[in-house]
């Protein structure tokens, strides 16, 4: 089973950017649609992008769409998270995951396997 890692997390300011990623242990990767999700204490799991296995398709969430980008290079197994105008209430611990099933677009029948650890992204105001 693939294994990934996130990386690219830490401390900034509102209004300043920060790019995540995430890397995939093998190449098995590049078949598959990939998601980041995010989660806030005390708050469930929440869906912030996802991307198609070839890079072509991308989803955003609406509290995000417009300043977050999400991209992939499959000869690098990794997928990014660009996260720019950084908000208090994007702070977050941000996973990705591999959409086993679908397309990179959260439905009742998604199938996300393979979660990273993932890491902490705090805004300060």
């Amino acid at each position: 089973q693939v294994q990934l890692v996130e990386s690219g997390g830490g401390l900034v300011q509102a209004g300043d950017s920060l790019r995540l990623s995430c890397t995939a242990s093998e190449g098995t990767f590049t078949r598959y649609a990939m998601v980041w999700f995010r989660q806030a204490p005390g708050k469930e799991r929440e869906f912030v992008a996802g991307v198609s296995w070839n890079g072509v398709s991308k989803y955003y969430a609406s509290s995000v769409k417009g300043r977050f980008t999400i991209s992939r290079d499959n000869a690098k197994n990794t997928v990014y998270l660009q996260m720019n105008s950084l908000k208090p209430d994007d702070t977050a611990v941000y996973r990705c995951a591999v959409d086993r099933v679908g397309s990179g677009y959260p439905t009742i029948e998604s199938d996300f396997v393979s979660w990273g650890q993932g890491t902490q992204v705090t805004v300060s105001s």
